[in-house]
């Protein structure tokens, strides 16, 4: 310390430059932090969005193959009736030839 200056002047210098050093400090946190933050976010973004594709894809899959079934089934009972009336159809023309 100078003695040439009062001490309460002595006192906001090292004040002034001990907030400097803090601000300047916290500054480059900050930035750190952020560089992390977006290192981090590169890393983890691609796997969420993956998993995240995943799951629409099993949605997309069920929702898919639920509808198949639907069809599936629908086809089936069509052409099980088709052949019950072809059957019946038979039937009613086999009695009618033999009258």
């Amino acid at each position: 310390m100078d003695d040439d200056k009062p001490i309460t002047e002595q006192a906001m210098e090292t004040i002034t430059s001990a907030v400097e050093a803090t601000k300047d400090a916290a500054v480059t946190a900050v930035k750190k932090v952020k560089k992390a933050a977006k290192k981090v976010a590169k890393k983890v973004a691609p796997k969420k969005a993956k998993k995240a594709s995943k799951k629409k894809a099993k949605k997309a899959a069920k929702k898919s193959s639920k509808k198949a079934a639907k069809k599936s089934a629908k086809k089936a009972a069509k052409k099980t009736a088709n052949k019950k009336t072809a059957k019946k159809a038979a039937k009613k023309k086999a009695k009618k030839a033999r009258r």
